[in-house]
């Protein structure tokens, strides 16, 4: 279950702790022995709020604090301060180092993964369908109510299946529930941990945790610095955008908003989106059923990576399309040359994208919406009050791509666009969010159910609406990027006035995508 769009004490300290690194970063003091009271800040008087002790609020949020410095954390078992390794030299490096999410041992609660429990719904019954379907005789009546023997339970879920008043509960850990890659372990403490040679950096766990104890890397930081140089930085917002910061600040408001925190230009990813569509609907038609059995897309890189890790066999199968926010950036820098770019959008899996080979190049910086958040509020920026600022910059993208953003968007604008060209054309679509079901969506490819389909996948239930990075609910995302893409006035990708640019690439800009990069 995914706490996004629930403003909870945890989003709060998140938020707050973006706010004060920009605020550190744009009142431009160089002592970062300084950093030392943004816990007081964020945590003040002597009284826990949260958690046993006041002492632990502040050790975390100082983690917290290193992780959007875009630094590692610290090792429990070794005294540093908090601003250890943090100067110059270190937080000028605009390029993200793995590991991306991280877990912050001592603000995780341990939770029970696994583990069958009967609660006090129990009602004692005479039937006790439980003991008789135990195969272990893990199961005995006491005090008047079922009880389990964890000694002796091979969580096989029979006792849970067959009570008449489902009294006997699974605990799983939330963070290894969500994750469709099983990366998430426990340690010998019982506490959560990452496999990073199978996580994709999806960022799905973080959105799951109810205890804050996983959290990304960012780049605020760097991002500052690098506006107040004097470099001209353009900022590419992906469709995902509409909505959330508000239902009263417009496109127009937000790119004003923006221009405010010292951005050059801003720019709809849309644009890049109606390319990508373009590239994969020729994709499509050039190689299902001739050369490829399906086809699948690729514009979400925790996805594109899964599918490679775990079905090596469907590598050619993924598109090899750029994704919209490269697609984005490559537009920008040919017509900017000497500018950075920076990706503002939904989720953490672009943060991954960004240092691949290909790409890093092209794109400087990524920051989340709630990240952005963070710095309009450390530069007192009312984004409902602002002076709206001119779109005709900003509103490039059709209403293909702006669709982009939720799930079935991006399928839907493939077919569309083919069957512009070829409307008795019949192209079968499956579409899955969520990497469990992603998975099963690509075991049904591998048994040659899914022959002459395009696949759509996504990392994020709900697409990229539901990205660790958003802030608005899911369902109210969705709801208004659907009323946005209506308003475009044009809607089929190849519609845009940019279309040129797909023939002004050359063959270097299609790098196949390297897993170990």
């Amino acid at each position: 279950m995914s706490l996004k769009g629930i403003f909870t004490a945890i989003a709060k300290v998140r938020r707050d702790v973006f706010t004060e690194v920009a605020r550190f970063a744009y009142d431009g003091d160089d002592n970062y022995n300084k950093l030392e009271e943004i816990p007081y800040n964020i945590i003040p008087g002597e009284i826990a709020s949260h958690r046993e002790s006041i002492f632990l609020e502040r050790a975390i949020v100082g983690e917290r604090v290193r992780l959007a410095m875009g630094m590692p954390l610290r090792k429990v078992s070794e005294h540093a301060p908090l601003y250890t390794d943090i100067d110059e030299g270190s937080v000028k490096n605009t390029i993200y180092k793995a590991p991306f999410v991280n877990i912050i041992k001592f603000a995780c609660n341990s939770c029970p993964d696994n583990v069958y429990k009967t609660t006090d719904i129990c009602r004692g019954c005479l039937a006790r369908p439980c003991i008789e379907v135990c195969p272990k005789d893990a199961i005995s009546m006491v005090d008047g109510k079922s009880f389990i023997d964890q000694e002796k339970c091979i969580k096989c879920g029979r006792c849970q299946s067959v009570c008449p008043y489902s009294a006997i509960t699974k605990l799983e850990r939330p963070c290894a529930k969500s994750c469709g890659m099983d990366a998430i372990t426990s340690d010998k403490y019982g506490r959560a941990s990452i496999d990073y040679d199978k996580c994709v950096s999806c960022g799905v766990c973080i959105s799951s945790c109810p205890f804050g104890a996983i959290a990304d890397k960012s780049q605020i930081f760097q991002l500052i610095n690098e506006m107040k140089s004097g470099e001209k930085v353009i900022a590419e917002i992906a469709p995902a955008f509409i909505g959330q910061f508000g239902p009263k600040v417009t496109p127009e408001k937000l790119r004003a908003a923006l221009l405010e925190l010292g951005f050059f230009d801003v720019v709809e990813v849309a644009i890049g989106a109606d390319l990508c569509t373009i590239e994969e609907a020729e994709d499509f038609m050039t190689n299902v059923p001739e050369k490829l059995d399906f086809m699948a897309t690729s514009c979400c890189p925790s996805w594109s990576v899964m599918a490679k890790k775990l079905f090596p066999e469907f590598r050619d199968n993924i598109s090899m399309a750029m994704t919209p926010m490269v697609f984005t950036a490559r537009f920008i820098k040919r017509r900017y040359p000497d500018t950075k770019v920076v990706f503002i959008g939904p989720c953490v899996s672009k943060k991954l994208e960004a240092t691949r080979k290909s790409v890093k190049s092209h794109v400087d910086f990524v920051l989340t919406y709630e990240e952005v958040m963070g710095m309009f509020e450390a530069k007192g920026i009312n984004l409902e009050e602002i002076e709206p600022a001119s779109t005709e910059k900003v509103n490039y993208g059709t209403g293909a791509g702006r669709g982009f953003a939720v799930s079935g968007g991006v399928a839907n604008a493939v077919v569309d666009l083919i069957k512009k060209s070829n409307p008795d054309m019949e192209i079968p679509i499956d579409k899955a969010d969520g990497l469990k079901e992603c998975r099963n969506m690509l075991l049904l490819a591998k048994a040659g159910k899914r022959n002459g389909y395009l696949l759509e996948g996504m990392a994020c239930p709900g697409g990229c609406v539901a990205g660790t990075g958003t802030i608005q609910p899911v369902k109210k995302s969705a709801a208004s990027v659907n009323t946005y893409k209506k308003k475009a006035e044009l809607q089929i990708a190849n519609e845009s006035k940019y279309t040129e640019l797909l023939s002004q690439l050359d063959d270097t800009w299609f790098d196949e995508w390297d897993i170990e990069k």
